[in-house]
């Protein structure tokens, strides 16, 4: 650090003083800017950071000197200005200078109760926070002897009279904010708010406006914009203290402008309000922000005390940022930067209002953004009908399956006992655009009473009306006041811009027509993962899929499949029809054919009756088709070789729909993707079958088309062999969620129950389910993307998991070199936006 006698110890903020942000903080160099566009803010001096340093380390500065550039008998405020204000700060000391000879001058020009009241501000503020007194002992409202009560509570508990030299109250006051800012608690609350360790701290202090005095007197503030929605007005108030006999009514709040609700400031002083406004518009065009601005009056004499950004919402983060720049206030490229991309989340869905009541019920992981208020329900059933009944229901369950897709499909919201950031129902929600909360471990399901028992004794039957936050991973008691999404113009031009700027794809993962429509909206440039196994789980489809398990023969089989083929192929037809041209990426089969089976003795005697087979018989495909571990079972390409009949139908449908689209519309060109590979030789074998039937379509049909095969890179060993892999694929797409469960050994679905811990205790710096792990995933991405290039230099590359939608993922994939990343629609607009940002700022690098 610095010595002492290096660096200045305050300076008066002046328009040419050299104040810096860095230096001083953001409070001083704000007030600065107010006074170079002829605001009047009174007399202000800023201590920069090296000086606080320096007081809470003992060594003060020249506060006599400080005070005399006040006056004779001043009365200062101290505020803090930390170099971003997000990171707080110890509290305002206002009246500091208030003594007993201060104490009696202004009784004799503002009277005995407003001089008191002044006093007694003080006072408490002092003992509370310079002192460090109990506050209940300092908590006396203005009265009849409470300042008397208060100076002898100071004085019984300190066994000093109440400091009366302003030089020493100011000492006093620098050493506490200093010393507090230091302090390890402080430290891990801005630390939280992303502040470096060792973030400084600078002072203001500043000339006090006595908001009590005659004539028109108070304080206020005033803002121009609304923090919910972002439109344009203007609102606030001002608490008026005049004196008693001067006109107005002492402890009256005002309005600031015309209000139906009550009387305004500008019923009575148009020609403040039409300055302040004035002000504000100034603050706009100069400061290149919207502000809000807090005020005193002093017997009808204006001042501006401080200006901040107006605190607002995400969706009126976004429509200030494009107003500004629209406004020619501020560049586009500023405009974009402004805005958080994952703050677009909350504008694609319902939101819990922040200005309503919220009764908490418990809290889970937040998987999914969005609202939804609806009626429990405990099974997919349930859902699907109450969705007949035209009733919004929340799907409550301990974790849901592929089979629960249809009762997601129907339900408002999902909520699970247990599951992480990667788990069915958080990937599925977020495909689907369903709010969702999963590990919420605080709440126990009783489905034999169907009873959902939450924290302190509270308990829900099925048909009792919740709310999920999805945002924020609330589960709130009945129905919350909503905002509805804000997919208005604002939105879509900030996004326009951002795709000016981006240099990498964003595709879309989508396995039905409206997941298509949907990734279509938000400016997908193509469907970078289309699972094709949720087709399976309609009704009418899983039946036959049954059957088609139960086949004991290839022929018999290929007959079941016949059935889905028609299915399949109308499926992909929508696909291609609603991507009007743009790449589709298909995956074949993935999952282990147990998820299609019941699980239950009722379902597997229903299963029985459909299939004209005994019980017992069912139990036993049931039980021989179950894996110790099926997500390393098999599934995938090794489905796809074992039973190649699944593949060949899927390849045929692909190829047929390919016809049918192109002839309907543009040339469309299929890719297929082949999932868990992890040797060249599995490639090999299904681009054979694949090519086989190709060809047999394009003979039946007398259509030509073309088709880019691919890999899914989903284990560690598909990454290392990427080069030899590469020589049989047009394109690697690395599936980050399988990849992360394989490299670190963890199962995605059961990792939420610790993981909380090892992140807490530093094992893990973040959750890998939820942001890519760069060094141990992230170094299987560089050698299988390094290695696949330099076996083929046409080679595609992309992201299709959930990472896929993480702006810090976004980063290291375009750091890569790769052409893509796909991921839940709704997660779209943020990589788009998170893209631009990564290209905006190696610009300015350049």
């Amino acid at each position: 650090m610095q010595k002492h006698s290096d660096f200045a110890e305050f300076t008066e903020i002046t328009p040419s003083a050299p104040i810096d942000k860095a230096r001083h903080g953001w409070r001083a160099k704000c007030l600065q800017r107010l006074i170079r566009i002829d605001l009047p803010v009174p007399r202000t001096v800023a201590l920069p950071c090296d000086t606080v340093r320096a007081i809470a380390a003992g060594q003060m500065p020249d506060t006599a000197r400080l005070i005399g550039l006040f006056g004779p008998e001043p009365l200062m405020s101290v505020r803090p200005s930390p170099e971003d204000p997000e990171w707080g700060g110890p509290g305002t000391v206002l009246n500091v200078g208030m003594n007993a000879a201060r104490h009696a001058a202004l009784t004799e020009t503002h009277g005995a109760e407003a001089a008191d009241a002044l006093y007694l501000a003080f006072v408490q503020a002092y003992a509370i926070h310079v002192a460090r007194l109990d506050p209940d002992m300092f908590a006396e409202a203005p009265g009849p002897g409470a300042l008397r009560a208060a100076l002898r509570a100071y004085e019984d508990e300190t066994d000093t009279p109440f400091p009366e030299d302003p030089a020493r109250q100011l000492s006093e006051v620098l050493r506490s904010m200093a010393r507090a800012w230091e302090g390890t608690t402080a430290r891990l609350l801005r630390e939280a708010k992303g502040a470096p360790a060792e973030a400084a701290l600078g002072l203001v202090v500043q000339d006090m406006v006595l908001a009590i005095a005659p004539g028109l007197s108070g304080s206020g503030a005033i803002q121009f914009v609304d923090s919910v929605t972002g439109a344009a007005m203007v609102s606030g108030r001002v608490h008026l203290q005049s004196l008693k006999g001067a006109g107005e009514k002492p402890g009256e709040t005002l309005f600031l402008t015309k209000d139906p609700r009550g009387d305004s400031l500008e019923d009575r002083a148009p020609e403040v309000v039409e300055a302040l406004i004035r002000h504000g518009a100034a603050c706009r065009a100069r400061l290149r922000e919207e502000m809000r601005i807090e005020f005193a009056l002093e017997s009808g004499e204006l001042w501006i005390i401080d200006a901040t950004r107006t605190p607002r919402s995400s969706r009126a983060g976004v429509k200030i940022a494009v107003v500004l720049a629209e406004d020619g206030i501020i560049s586009r490229e500023d405009a974009l930067l402004r805005v958080e991309p994952r703050a677009l989340s909350e504008l694609l869905h319902h939101q819990v209002d922040p200005r309503a009541p919220r009764d908490r019920v418990a809290r889970g992981i937040a998987a999914s953004p969005g609202a939804a208020t609806g009626r429990i329900v405990f099974t997919s059933a349930a859902a699907q009908a109450a969705a007949a009944r035209g009733e919004a229901s929340i799907l409550v369950r301990r974790e849901t399956t592929p089979e629960d897709i249809r009762g997601m499909h129907a339900a408002h919201a999902v909520l699970t006992e247990r599951g992480g950031m990667t788990s069915h129902a958080a990937v599925i929600a977020r495909g689907l655009g369903l709010p969702c909360i999963v590990g919420a471990s605080d709440i126990r399901i009783d489905l034999r009473e169907r009873r959902l028992n939450a924290p302190n004794g509270r308990s829900f039957r099925e048909g009792d009306v919740i709310t999920v936050d999805g945002s924020n991973g609330e589960i709130l008691a009945g129905a919350a006041e909503m905002l509805a999404p804000a997919l208005d113009g604002g939105f879509r031009t900030l996004l326009d811009w951002a795709d000016e700027v981006r240099d990498i794809g964003v595709r879309a993962n989508a396995d039905t027509p409206d997941d298509a429509r949907t990734a279509r909206d938000f400016a997908a440039e193509g469907i970078g993962l289309c699972r094709t196994e949720h087709m399976f789980f309609e009704e009418d489809r899983l039946t036959v899929m049954r059957e088609m398990i139960f086949a004991d023969t290839g022929p018999d089989r290929r007959v079941a499949l016949e059935r889905l083929l028609p299915m399949q192929r109308a499926d992909f037809i929508a696909l291609f029809d609603i991507m009007a041209g743009q790449p589709v990426c298909i995956r074949l089969f993935d999952p282990p054919l147990h998820e299609f089976l019941p699980h239950d003795r009722e379902e597997m005697r229903e299963l029985a009756e459909a299939l004209d087979r005994p019980l017992s018989e069912v139990t036993r495909r049931v039980e021989a088709l179950s894996e110790f571990n099926p997500m390393l079972g098999m599934r995938g390409v090794r489905l796809g070789i074992t039973v190649p009949e699944i593949y060949d139908m899927q390849a045929r449908a692909i190829f047929e729909a390919t016809v049918e689209a192109s002839r309907r519309g543009a040339p469309v060109v299929p890719e297929i993707m082949i999932p868990l590979v992890s040797a060249k030789r599995e490639v090999e074998l299904v681009k054979t079958r694949v090519d086989a039937v190709a060809a047999a379509v394009r003979n039946e049909t007398g259509a030509d088309f073309t088709y880019r095969l691919g890999v899914m890179v989903e284990t560690p060993r598909a990454a290392l062999r990427a080069g030899e892999i590469a020589q049989h694929a047009a394109f690697l797409s690395f599936g980050t969620n399988d990849l992360t469960q394989m490299t670190y050994g963890l199962s995605r679905d059961d990792a939420g129950r610790f993981m909380g811990t090892y992140v807490n205790q530093g094992v893990y710096s973040e959750d890998p389910f939820h942001i890519l792990d760069i060094d141990g995933v992230g170094e299987l991405l560089n050698i299988g993307a390094a290695r696949g290039r330099a076996a083929r230099d046409d080679l595609t590359l992309s992201v299709c998991g959930e990472h896929g939608g993480n702006p810090e993922s976004i980063e290291f994939c375009r750091a890569l070199g790769f052409d893509y990343v796909s991921c839940s629609p709704f997660r779209v607009p943020v990589a788009r936006l998170a893209a631009a940002h990564f290209a905006l700022r190696d610009r300015k690098q350049v």
